[in-house]
């Protein structure tokens, strides 16, 4: 866009009245220094306008073009650059700055009002529909500064410096108008009031966009398309919003798809959730979510991994090897009240009882877990679906469905399973497990948690499956240190204790304390810096879960410190869990194929992966 803009000239007023343009003030419409009159028609100017030069074609769509230029307009206080086609515009456009070379076709309104804030700074409640605001939407808000605004806002001293940074972060960079960017197309759009929109976004048929900030990466543009309506919300780079989807008080990360109906107020959606025909309201939808039913509401909670079925169908997916599978609780909901649906739970198949379910914080105590109504009774299935064909599906293809391009990823998205945040729950099951059985002897036909009911095959066999999954995590652990060499003991305390998983980032609740602690006492003086402590946990993720992995090594077999010696036995321990471990997937997949609904080639690809597993047994 030019710098520099010059009067017209007598001869150029004068052909632009011949071309039907009128001019409060001709004297306040300026031109680039080339600026040529004849691509210029039927234009009412008021107030300052400035515009660009218009010498190229625009390809309104696939090989059909138009000369730039401006027809059928009017303009008040409007900067416009070069090489855009404006046209059609059937109210005006007023208070605006237009980059080069973008498409206007076919609009009514685009206008910036008085006190417009974009989107930016709107507190909003998730999980509580009806309490205080907890989440403040900004442009560089990520999933792990989303949930750690949600879970500390009751913090006073907290709520208030994260507002204070927030407020000047948004102060430094508001513009004074609403701002379409360059390379930008929006056609048959209604209405966009008060709305920034960046580089190469596309707007397309949309009903109204008011209070908007539409952003992009450096190759990651965001489209919105037919009948959408979306208010006083913030859509991220790469992300596309269509077909109707009415949205007020969002913020939508990093492609995000939000489809076909969709309804959602006072919610946040991060990399790569998936959000078609239902409903959320005060939802907090981190990484991977996933809802694609009519029937499906999404309130009060926060997902993360997960797919919401229908009704109380929580993960719709009695197949599992067969068609697209969207997803298993991998790390969990969490209600409003602070309760956890089990995590992972596969639950898709069963009839659940969902008040039971989640008023027993307890239930997350025991991770990777069926839970199955019969009747007023709760069975709980413990650890079973550690050896399920659908987690080992998951684990494999969650990576493969990062769509966000590379150099542009505002969330942090951690894809381990197993860790020291999940392991350190599953070792808290094995012993909940161990403790029943000792208390209750051998001879128990059922067993009582709480108010559910575990039949003693299935807490022999989840004692089973946890082991593996510890010999499993230990093994690759140690592997891992062993290749990049940091096997020894660790140089660094960070790491032991308590892990947590915020929203994708997972990392040792010592650093998130003292992260507070740094907020509080002024260490971090912008929410840049924030962000930037984030990242810098993240990087040092293998080093802190060396540091909590070592003591339970040490832990687990009893041991001093860790020797050569001790190195072959757990990675002999390893290889057999691992193998034992693709036994009871292969036991699963051939369980399911028997049932027949999985065809012959989708089963026989499926047990040559598996059978390729070996070939991994030395990878770190």
């Amino acid at each position: 866009m030019m710098e520099n803009y010059r009067s017209l000239t007598i001869g150029e007023i004068k052909q632009l009245e011949l071309n039907g343009c009128q001019a409060e003030d001709w004297s306040a419409v300026t031109v680039g220094e080339d600026f040529n009159p004849e691509y210029v028609h039927r234009v009412a100017f008021y107030g300052e306008v400035q515009l660009g030069v218009y010498e190229k074609k625009v390809e309104v769509t696939k090989d059909f073009f138009k000369h730039s230029g401006i027809y059928n307009a009017t303009l008040r206080n409007v900067t416009i650059g070069d090489n855009c086609l404006v046209e059609n515009v059937g109210g005006y456009i007023n208070n605006y700055t237009i980059g080069d070379d973008c498409l206007i076709s076919n609009v009514s309104v685009i206008e910036t009002s008085e006190g417009a804030t974009y989107g930016e700074g709107n507190l909003i409640s998730v999980l509580n529909e009806a309490g205080d605001g907890n989440a403040i939407l900004f442009g560089n808000l990520n999933s792990q500064f989303a949930a750690f605004m949600v879970k500390h806002f009751g913090d006073k001293n907290i709520k208030d410096e994260i507002r204070r940074l927030i407020n000047e972060d948004i102060e430094r960079n508001m513009p004074e108008r609403g701002i379409i960017g360059n390379n930008v197309r929006v056609i048959g759009t209604k209405e966009i009031t008060n709305c920034v929109i960046n580089d190469s976004c596309e707007i397309n048929g949309a009903s109204r966009l008011s209070d908007c900030s539409i952003l992009n990466g450096p190759n990651d543009s965001v489209f919105i398309g037919t009948g959408v309506i979306c208010e006083n919300s913030i859509v991220c780079n790469g992300s596309s919003i269509i077909n109707s989807v009415k949205m007020q008080d969002c913020f939508v990360g990093e492609a995000c798809h939000i489809a076909n109906g969709f309804t959602a107020s006072q919610s946040v959606f991060f990399a790569n959730s998936y959000m078609s025909n239902g409903e959320a309201c005060a939802a907090f939808c981190g990484p991977f979510s996933a809802s694609h039913h009519k029937s499906s509401l999404l309130i009060g909670g926060q997902f993360s991994f997960y797919n919401a079925g229908s009704n109380t169908n929580f993960s719709n997916h009695a197949y599992k090897m067969g068609p697209i599978h969207y997803g298993l609780l991998e790390r969990g909901t969490k209600t409003a009240s602070g309760s956890y649906v089990l995590m992972p739970a596969k639950i898709g198949s069963f009839s659940v009882c969902m008040g039971k379910l989640m008023h027993h914080p307890d239930t997350r105590d025991v991770p990777f877990s069926y839970l199955i109504s019969y009747n007023d009774d709760m069975y709980l299935v413990p650890g079973r679906n550690i050896t399920t064909v659908g987690l080992y599906r998951d684990i494999k293809k969650w990576p493969k469905r990062d769509m966000r391009q590379q150099g542009c990823q505002k969330s942090i998205v951690n894809f381990d399973w197993l860790s020291p945040f999940t392991v350190g729950e599953i070792l808290r099951g094995k012993k909940i497990l161990e403790r029943l059985k000792e208390a209750s002897g051998d001879l128990q036909s059922q067993y009582n948690y709480h108010d559910y009911v575990i039949n003693a095959s299935s807490l022999r066999k989840g004692i089973k499956y946890y082991d593996i999954a510890l010999r499993l995590y230990m093994g690759a652990v140690l592997k891992r240190a062993k290749k990049h060499n940091y096997f020894g003991r660790p140089t660094t305390t960070i790491g032991k204790g308590n892990w947590i998983d915020l929203s994708g980032l997972l990392l040792p609740e010592s650093e998130e304390n003292r992260l507070i602690d740094d907020i509080k006492n002024g260490t971090l003086k912008t929410i840049q810096a924030v962000i930037d402590r984030f990242e810098e946990i993240n990087s040092h993720y293998r080093e802190y879960q060396w540091t909590w992995t070592y003591d339970m090594i040490l832990d687990y077999y009893g041991l001093d410190e860790i020797t050569e010696e001790d190195a072959t036995h757990i990675r002999e321990e390893y290889i057999k869990a691992r193998r034992a471990w693709i036994a009871e997937i292969r036991k699963d997949a051939e369980k399911e194929y028997a049932m027949g609904d999985v065809e012959d080639n989708v089963f026989s690809d499926f047990i040559d992966k598996l059978d390729h597993e070996i070939d991994f047994e030395d990878l770190a």
